[in-house]
């Protein structure tokens, strides 16, 4: 799951289309039968029959033990690949190559339409004024000081209705050679770049408009940036503005790179109502992403291999493995850019999947409706369908699921944006577990639900077997559902297409 869109791992866009080449490290697995596409698992161990197309039948198919096998594959290939699977290394290939395999095995055309990503990471940013530091964030895509950086003057720009938006903010200033600090608002941060850049400066700080430091923020890269631009908290302006000079280093590295999603489908079903079923398959550099999120990846892939290839359905099933979402959801995004109007119409809903087995879990469903009040509001029309049932199947089994906001740190975001219902499950990230939510569902209040998100640790060893298991089975209960759903009272409209479900998991 990414930090945001400026995440500290390694900030990133993608500016290029989609292609029809592949990234697979290794063609061997371009292979696979070509056989009917049956229903059963590769790695399922039970060897039984197709299973019926209840949507509870594929729940209870989807074993821990299969999704628990692929988990270890892919730890497997991030220790083979210097602990990782992240973006652009040899370890995200090996994981394309095996998550693609998988699915030709089972009788799936797989396509892996490629992308290009443009990585930003910030090796040092500091600010010190007669060696006492000071706060300072590089906003991403900012031209590098160089490992030695900068000395220079601070010069403050007036805080008028366009600070640091026109030329004539600069009237009477002499900023040649200056840090020039400008405050957030009224323009991109890439126009006060290029202003300041146009008057001889040699940086520029924007100052937050409200306490705490400016965070999570970008500059344009078509822009082509020229100078650097650093980000100060507000309480800290008057301090630089008053230095005779400051000491500034933002040494930064902009890197081109290509990746790509892994993309199958149905070849049964409504191709004007389709039901997409994705998580990301990349992990952090920093370790190898098996909760954040081999646990989704294991849980989709084990789901596609239960349901099949040509099963009997209502409406198509497209399985999404997105690439570079630890950049900043850019395989999604990418995804969503390069359909036309009338295939994103097509498109009923989206379900996502991302971090499954978080070691002290949450049980939580993306909140459709909005119920909680909370952060960004609810989802396009339909979501709040997707969010009942999802918690009606795990109230059948005797857990109580709280919402969780779209608050666009994973891959539903692009969809959402684009006024695609979306919903999917969540076992909790880098925030805290409260007491209240400790005591509805175990573990450890006033701990983060996983304590290894974005580390080394975040390996097989430290998945929460019960929560991945229930989690996992609502991803085949979920994805069969709205592959089946015809008729209902609550529908999910998107243009013509719609997928509505029961009524007894809607009211």
């Amino acid at each position: 799951m990414a930090r945001g869109r400026w995440g500290r791992a390694g900030l990133s866009i993608a500016v290029a289309v989609l292609s029809v080449a592949g990234c697979a490290a290794d063609d061997s697995t371009e292979g696979g039968g070509s056989g009917s596409g049956g229903s059963g698992s590769v790695d399922s161990p039970s060897g039984q029959a197709p299973p019926s197309l209840d949507p509870y039948a594929i729940a209870d198919r989807v074993q821990i033990e299969a999704v628990t096998a692929h988990l270890s594959e892919l730890e497997r290939i991030a220790g083979e690949n210097d602990g990782n699977r992240a973006l652009g290394t040899p370890g995200y290939d090996a994981s394309v190559d095996y998550v693609a395999g998988r699915l030709r095995d089972a009788g799936f055309e797989v396509q892996t339409p490629e992308f290009d990503v443009t990585g930003f990471d910030v090796e040092t940013e500091t600010l010190d004024i007669d060696g006492t530091p000071v706060g300072v964030r590089a906003l991403g895509f900012s031209p590098s000081t160089g490992p030695d950086g900068l000395t220079v003057r601070p010069v403050r720009i007036p805080a008028d209705e366009t600070p640091g938006c026109e030329p004539t903010d600069y009237d009477g200033l002499d900023v040649s050679g200056s840090a020039v600090l400008v405050d957030r608002g009224a323009c991109t941060f890439s126009v006060k770049e290029q202003v300041a850049a146009d008057r001889g400066a040699a940086a520029v700080l924007v100052v937050n408009n409200e306490d705490g430091p400016l965070s999570d923020a970008g500059l344009a890269e078509d822009e082509k940036p020229r100078i650097p631009v650093g980000g100060l908290a507000r309480q800290d302006a008057d301090t630089v503005a008053g230095a005779s000079s400051v000491n500034l280093t933002l040494d930064t590295t902009t890197e081109r790179q290509r990746s790509c999603n892994v993309i199958a489908e149905t070849s049964t079903g409504a191709a004007d109502n389709v039901v997409v079923v994705g998580a990301h398959l990349d992990s952090v550099p920093e370790g190898p992403g098996i909760n954040d999120n081999g646990t989704g990846v294991a849980s989709v892939l084990e789901t596609a291999l239960q349901l099949g290839a040509e099963p009997d359905v209502a409406n198509k099933v497209r399985f999404a493995f997105w690439g570079a979402e630890e950049a900043g959801l850019v395989g999604s995004a990418r995804y969503i850019d390069g359909l036309s109007d009338d295939e994103r119409r097509d498109i009923a809903l989206y379900l996502n999947f991302d971090m499954l087995g978080s070691p002290n879990p949450g049980y939580l469903v993306f909140d459709g409706d909005d119920s909680d009040g909370e952060g960004e509001g609810p989802g396009p029309e339909g979501s709040a369908g997707i969010e009942r049932t999802f918690a009606q199947f795990f109230a059948e089994r005797g857990i109580t699921v709280s919402g969780t906001d779209f608050d666009g740190r994973s891959d539903y975001g692009p969809f959402v944006a684009v006024g695609i219902p979306a919903g999917g499950v969540f076992s909790g990230a880098d925030d805290v577990k409260t007491a209240e939510q400790a005591e509805l569902w175990g573990g450890t209040g006033g701990k983060a639900f996983d304590p290894n998100y974005h580390t080394a640790e975040d390996d097989v060893a430290n998945v929460d077997r019960d929560a991945l298991a229930a989690a996992a089975a609502a991803v085949g209960y979920g994805t069969a559902f709205y592959a089946l759903s015809v008729d209902g009272p609550d529908g999910v409209p998107v243009g013509d297409a719609r997928v509505q479900a029961r009524e007894a998991f809607t009211e």
